[in-house]
């Protein structure tokens, strides 16, 4: 019987699981590696041990169940999860493993090898190939997948024949890195389809169920950023079809704990094809779980402890949809972004869950994947939960690290996606844009809660009214710089009685000021908005989402000028691969130079023709964003313009 659970992960799946196991009865156990040190999940448990060598370390895991009394681990998703050599180490010790057996999870962590057992079982799979020479067997377009791992790495998208070289190399480097496997095959590429999995439970007494579908389409660089169940286009009828196919599997792995079974929906011909089982808990399993009402971790920990299994099968209520919020800059291409969170404040809404990792404070860096937060929304229908979770993301307090929050509202919100036309090319077919701030509006509050604060801050004549003059004065003046680099300076008086007038003609009132937030009438229009102030910024909450403004300093410095022509890091990473020397002439959109985080490649390449002029880096450097790369001298110019790859 298990009393005491040592969750073998990291950040909000760690604080998911220990909120099953509390309401179990469980003492949970974290490990952590020095880089989450600071990290809440660390000060959720009740107790902790650091991990020298970081996640990846199952002899050290085990060996803190043993100093902390755990008798059993939980793997989370990620890192170890479908490890079996790391599942088996943790049988070995004595100790519960909480998934499925290593047998399976060995069986299944091969997709070339559950792509075998598909067939094996009957259920259709795509045309593939583990030999790139058979290119043209399988057919373009072709994707170039990882035989190891998920989550979208190692994965290339290829249109034509000339390209799948690069393509194979990249995805081989790159889940090497990620897996330590660079086993890739070959599998047909279908563009306008739908990614649909089957949500599975089994026992040890022979008991398998499935729980419905979700899908999971919308999706960057192949990885998922919103989820929902029910699918928008499964009938009840498709629904038994591909359930029946995941437990005809399951059935010949003789599958116990949670799993997933991942198809391929052709959005033309609604045939489904299998992709792979991923034998853990899926990042997306709240949207199974609000339809439901099933709690997903308990039901490992009842199959763990060797419970029976009572499901009933019954349809979707309702319909729940998943955002994952990330620390990434969408307009440079979804790539991921660094800070600390100078504010996270999700506001309290009815019908809509947090799973998140970070608080206000956290540190957002380069060592782990950079979803800060699972935002889920359920309601009756599925334009209701799509308008609930766009609204519950607006009003999240948010402010220090570039996200993905106003993409994910325009998602929410664009009429393609409430149609439920969301395959998997949605974003790059759609471009869901968000609407500009209401900077005006933004820009007021800010300047009106900065002159509140010079009040609370003044250390003399602290009756007095900031601004205050005994004779006529100019306006008093602050000046901002937007989310798009844009300036805005304002100038305002305070005028006899108590309200203020803008140069532009806006007047204002504020009815109340605190540290925390501003009640103010702008032009007529009265609202509380929530200001935090870190870093030379303010953050200013909107009804449509925080505005960041950067407060230009008075007297400010001269900047730091770039060189003409300099490249730099979009953002931190590892220098993987260096592909010119100074004096090449290199052509544009040649890769120049290939930059690593979070597990992932970046190709910062060429604009324009031109000769490398000045080398910056080497392979195996550490560069921040910004870093200096290279300077490249463009034809024709002398120089150029400073670009960020």
């Amino acid at each position: 019987m298990i009393r005491s659970l040592l969750v073998a992960n990291r950040g909000e799946i760690a604080r998911r699981v220990f909120r099953s196991a509390r309401a179990a009865g469980l003492r949970c156990v974290a490990v952590y590696a020095d880089a989450d040190a600071d990290a809440p999940f660390v000060a959720d448990a009740d107790d902790a041990c650091r991990l020298a060598t970081g996640y990846l370390d199952g002899a050290a895991i085990v060996a803190a169940a043993f100093a902390t009394g755990a008798d059993a681990i939980h793997p989370g998703y990620g890192f170890l999860s479908e490890n079996a050599a790391f599942a088996q180490q943790v049988i070995d010790a004595g100790l519960t493993w909480v998934g499925p057996t290593p047998e399976v999870i060995s069986a299944m962590g091969d997709k070339l090898a559950a792509k075998r057992a598909a067939i094996a079982a009957g259920v259709p799979t795509l045309p593939s190939s583990d030999d790139p020479a058979d290119a043209a067997g399988v057919g373009y377009p072709l994707l170039v997948k990882a035989a190891a791992g998920g989550g979208g790495k190692g994965m290339r998208i290829v249109e034509r024949a000339q390209d799948l070289p690069e393509a194979v190399a990249a995805a081989q480097r790159e889940a090497l890195g990620a897996f330590g496997d660079g086993r890739v095959f070959l599998e047909r590429y279908v563009a306008r389809s739908r990614h649909v999995e089957i949500q599975i439970v089994g026992d040890a007494h022979g008991n398998l169920f499935h729980l419905g579908e979700r899908e999971c389409s919308i999706q960057r660089r192949h990885q998922k950023i919103v989820e929902e169940s029910p699918s928008p286009v499964v009938t009840p009828r498709l629904r038994a079809r591909m359930g029946e196919a995941a437990l005809t599997l399951a059935r010949t792995l003789g599958y116990r704990s949670t799993g997933t079974v991942e198809f391929l929906l052709d959005d033309e011909t609604r045939d489904f094809y299998f992709l792979e089982v991923n034998t853990r808990l899926q990042v997306e399993h709240p949207v199974t779980e609000e339809v439901t009402g099933v709690d997903l971790v308990d039901l490992q920990l009842q199959v763990a402890d060797g419970g029976v299994l009572a499901l009933q099968q019954r349809p979707p209520a309702g319909h729940a949809i998943e955002a994952r919020l990330y620390a990434e800059d969408v307009a440079a291409g979804f790539l991921p972004a660094t800070g600390t969170l100078a504010a996270f404040e999700p506001a309290a809404d009815d019908g809509v869950r947090w799973d998140s990792g970070v608080v206000t404070g956290s540190v957002v860096g380069v060592d782990f994947d950079p979803m800060l937060a699972k935002v889920v929304a359920h309601a009756a229908t599925r334009r209701g939960a799509a308008r609930k979770l766009a609204t519950a993301l607006e009003r999240l307090h948010l402010g220090g690290v570039t996200t993905n929050r106003d993409f994910l509202v325009a998602t929410l919100r664009d009429e393609a996606f409430l149609a439920g036309d969301t395959t998997t090319d949605y974003i790059a077919r759609v471009r869901p844009t968000p609407p500009p701030p209401d900077l005006a509006r933004a820009t007021a509050v800010g300047a009106l809660w900065l002159h509140g604060r010079r009040r609370g801050e003044a250390g003399v004549l602290a009756s007095l009214p900031s601004g205050w003059r005994n004779t006529p004065m100019p306006a008093q003046a602050v000046a901002f710089v937007g989310p798009d680099d844009e300036g805005v300076a304002l100038g305002y008086r305070r005028r006899r009685d108590g309200s203020f007038a803008f140069d532009d003609g806006q007047t204002a009132r504020v009815h109340r000021w605190s540290w925390q937030d501003i009640d103010v009438e702008v032009a007529g229009r009265r609202a509380t908005h929530r200001v935090t102030a870190a870093a030379g910024h303010v953050y200013v909450q909107l009804p449509t989402g925080t505005v960041a403004l950067a407060v230009t300093p008075r007297f400010a410095p001269p900047s730091e000028q770039a060189a003409p022509g300099a490249l730099v890091a979009p953002m931190p990473g590892a220098v993987t691969d260096v592909r010119c020397e100074k004096g090449d002439r290199v052509e544009a959109a040649q890769t120049l130079v290939v930059l690593e985080a979070m597990k992932m490649e970046h190709h910062i390449s060429a604009p324009a023709t031109g000769v490398i002029t000045e080398v910056h880096v080497a392979v195996g450097a550490q560069v921040a964003s910004g870093a200096l790369l290279l300077v490249l001298d463009l034809d024709g110019s002398g120089g150029g313009d400073r670009t960020d790859g």
